[in-house]
């Protein structure tokens, strides 16, 4: 909730060391704004997507130890709206008390990036600083971690406690989990920051989250695989397809020296981390459709949002993708590279989300899982990926 400042507590420094998740953060006139790319790769951006995207801090979490049993957290986000749209829930930032989520909050005030899916174009309408507080938190010396909304760009402006407050060490062994993906691993529709289908997995898992899945741009960028080869990790992960079919981007002809350059950037940096190769979860408007996705307008029109295929499926004999496609391709690549790189792996996607899953819990916008779907991929990666013997085995 939204409250004003209470006399009687302190100010901690916002500085690096509290801040986990994210791979930069930028001094701004408000305080601290974490970034899931590197400056050079920021420079490198083509579009505002992208640029949205990575600074929507999808796992970045505060992490600080404290006998505080209260927490003020003073924020400036940047919500999005659309026009001729329902109004999007707030975003939500997760208290987790060692390790156990412990409570909820939102926020107001902020500014928002106000969209016009009919035209494509947007502007941004400012807003106040708001705060987010936690209380009736036990006075015992505990591991407190806030996960801020993966939803909302959100500038770090000041924290506040009634106790002193120290970093949080990662656990000893805790081994670095590094993904990339698409909007599904940045989190779209889960049900909050630390309930995303890669937070959940993690959590599962026994690691610690790097998230690198950014909405609209999993799209083989070579700027995101020099991010991912000079960042540490002990376990990697890729998920590839949806967004080069919706964004229409490329042609069968590039898709497989894409691939190829992309995982030849991160072996690079880590030419043997084990590193897992996901295709899309099932989404039927692109089966066998080509893209781009479409804003269904009818839908938008009766105060929803949906999304249709553009494509022809005529088209995929002259190199257009679908998921069809590009889940084949993917698989040959895998399997040709594993001849000589035996820690890369790969995984199907639709044994994370398949056709019975559909059936019972289908994709409200015909893109994006449902919190429930979110949480049932989360333990299908975890089962298969983290286990002793699975290709990102976290013990």
């Amino acid at each position: 909730m939204d409250t004003p400042h209470v006399t009687g507590l302190t100010a901690t420094p916002l500085t690096p060391d509290l801040v986990r998740g994210a791979l930069d953060l930028e001094r701004t006139a408000h305080g601290l704004l974490p970034h899931r790319l590197p400056t050079g790769a920021r420079a490198q951006i083509p579009d505002g997507q992208l640029t949205m995207a990575e600074a929507q801090p999808s796992g970045v979490r505060l992490a600080f130890r404290t006998r505080a049993t209260v927490v003020e957290l003073d924020t400036l986000r940047t919500k999005n709206a659309y026009k001729g749209a329902p109004e999007r829930p707030d975003g939500v930032y997760d208290l987790l008390i060692d390790g156990r989520l412990a409570d909820r909050a939102s926020t107001t005030g902020g500014n928002t990036l106000l969209v016009d899916m009919t035209t494509g174009t947007a502007e941004t309408v400012p807003g106040p600083v708001g705060t987010v507080r936690f209380d009736g938190l036990a006075a015992i010396e505990k591991d407190v971690e806030i996960w801020l909304p993966y939803n909302e760009i959100t500038q770090l402006v000041a924290l506040r406690t009634d106790a002193p407050v120290a970093p949080s060490p990662v656990p000893e062994g805790r081994k670095v989990w590094l993904h990339h993906g698409s909007s599904i691993s940045h989190g779209s529709d889960a049900e909050s920051p630390s309930t995303t289908w890669p937070a959940l997995a993690a959590s599962l898992g026994g690691v610690e989250l790097i998230n690198l899945g950014f909405g609209g741009s999993a799209l083989l960028d070579p700027f995101t695989a020099r991010a991912m080869r000079d960042t540490p990790a002990d376990l990697i992960s890729v998920k590839i397809g949806i967004n080069l079919v919706n964004t229409d981007v490329m042609r069968l002809r590039a898709l497989g020296p894409a691939v190829h350059g992309f995982l030849d950037t991160i072996r690079e940096g880590h030419p043997t981390t084990p590193l897992l190769v996901v295709s899309s979860i099932l989404c039927p408007i692109h089966e066998d459709t080509p893209g781009p996705s479409a804003p269904d307008f009818a839908s938008l029109a009766e105060g929803r949002i949906r999304f249709q295929a553009a494509g022809d499926p005529a088209e995929v004999a002259t190199g257009k993708l679908t998921l069809t496609v590009v889940r084949s391709e993917l698989a040959r690549i895998v399997a040709q590279r594993a001849a000589t790189d035996p820690n890369l792996h790969h995984l199907d996607g639709r044994e994370l989300y398949g056709e019975k899953d559909h059936a019972e819990l289908p994709l409200p916008d015909r893109l994006h899982p449902d919190a429930a779907t979110h949480r049932r991929i989360a333990e299908r990666f975890a089962e298969h990926a983290f286990v002793p013997g699975g290709p990102l085995a976290a013990l």
